[in-house]
């Protein structure tokens, strides 16, 4: 009989295809191989529910809460409380909790794995605590650092509820850390931060890296090209109402296309994801620029890329976007916080441009055939480093018992992967 596991995240973990569900699908999919896995998450669009057969099939039990914008909103308020972040409340949803008590007050779980800080509050009652429960909690990012890049770009009242944000959030984290057995995060880079703010959770803190799908992110497949005219193209792809995304291809636009526009042909900047904010969709009426909204595959997108941008000026983590370019073996310039946690050898696999000079620098010398190996290095680089199911095999050993021999046991996990573990 196997164990049974629970696993909550904040939001579907499925399709994979933005960021957070990617690692949040792929590490449900490698765990459902060995355990029974009751799952629990929110569900904030509609469209999400279309997705539920999908999970059904992988797990034991689907727990899933529909919550609207609104309802976030109020719940964020109603339990706002001193010294508590905002997020705690917006994620809070009571029949989720009472569905996740119900099933830790019978011992129903060997194990529980939450995905995000938010929802680690679920599992720090006293019924999680009781002896042989292991609990890991993948904060992925330091979520709080994130809060206050937010607060030093912004002016006003939304400077002061970010930068309360930051602080709060981070008291919280440090607890959860401690709270739990484990705590991941998504890069080595992101762990060393981590501890460095909380130097008392060193012991519990650890990371288990990314993956890229190689099989679907393939460069040998065809692809239709999407593009309407044979000007060189530059693709930035990401959800683009998320607040890094949109930073980043405003900046871009304004900064570093106005350098390439002399060339000739002059390149063609083209913003590939869902959701694009106001601001992102007012870029569409300048020279050069492409706003796609919504497309059924980036893929095509990637493939007939002259190069891939990844200019991102705010970013925690590692940069999916950035994975599956290199997997594509296109030529990828990225800015040194795209960069960060990224496995690859700046100038081999990819090029690193610090500012806007050096990006127009970068991208030309790239549109010029100055790096023709470019592509292939950083397809070699995701082959040798990135393969999920590398990287996701010490997961198992955190999870049961002798957890610490076992994980270091492992011959072919990454070193990396469980160094920092206790």
């Amino acid at each position: 009989m196997r164990r049974r596991l629970l696993f909550l995240c904040h939001r579907i973990p499925y399709p994979p295809d933005k960021g957070e569900k990617i690692r949040a699908w792929h590490i449900l999919n490698h765990l459902a191989e060995r355990w029974e896995v009751d799952l629990g998450f929110l569900a904030d669009d509609p469209a999400d529910l279309a997705h539920l057969p999908a999970l059904q099939a992988r797990c034991a039990v689907v727990e899933c809460r529909p919550v609207s914008r609104r309802s976030q909103i109020l719940r964020a308020l109603v339990h706002l409380r001193p010294g508590q972040p905002l997020g705690l409340g917006w994620f809070h949803e009571p029949h989720l909790r009472a569905w996740v008590e119900r099933g830790l007050e019978a011992n129903r779980y060997d194990a529980a794995f939450v995905y995000s800080s938010t929802m680690a509050p679920y599992v720090m009652g006293p019924a999680a605590r009781r002896p042989g429960l292991r609990r890991v909690l993948d904060m992925v990012d330091v979520d709080s650092e994130k809060w206050l890049a937010y607060a030093a770009n912004a002016h006003g009242i939304r400077r002061q509820v970010w930068a309360r944000e930051a602080r709060t959030l981070l008291t919280f984290e440090r607890q959860a850390a401690r709270d739990f057995d484990r705590t991941l995060f998504v890069s080595e880079d992101e762990r060393r931060r981590f501890v460095e703010i909380a130097p008392e959770c060193a012991s519990r803190a650890g990371w288990v890296d990314n993956g890229v799908d190689l099989h679907r992110f393939d460069p040998a497949r065809p692809y239709p090209r999407p593009f309407k005219d044979d000007a060189p193209a530059l693709v930035f792809t990401g959800t683009m109402d998320y607040r890094p995304n949109v930073d980043a291809v405003c900046w871009f636009v304004e900064e570093v296309m106005p350098r390439l526009l002399s060339r000739v042909p002059s390149p063609h900047f083209h913003i590939v994801g869902a959701n694009p904010s106001p601001q992102v969709r007012a870029l569409a009426q300048l020279p050069n620029v492409h706003v796609t909204g919504r497309v059924a595959d980036t893929r095509p997108y990637i493939a007939h890329a002259d190069a891939v941008v990844a200019p991102l000026r705010i970013a925690r983590g590692i940069q999916n976007k950035v994975l599956e370019a290199m997997a594509m073996a296109r030529p990828v310039i990225a800015s040194p916080q795209a960069f960060e946690g990224v496995r690859a050898r700046p100038g081999r696999d990819l090029l690193v441009a610090d500012g806007a000079a050096e990006m127009a620098r970068m991208v030309a010398q790239v549109l010029d055939g100055a790096h023709p190996r470019l592509g292939e290095a950083a397809r070699a680089s995701m082959l040798d480093t990135y393969d999920w199911a590398a990287t996701l095999r010490p997961l198992e050993a955190m999870l049961g018992p002798g957890s610490q021999a076992a994980a270091l046991l492992q011959p072919h996990a990454p070193a990396l992967a469980v160094s920092g573990m206790p």
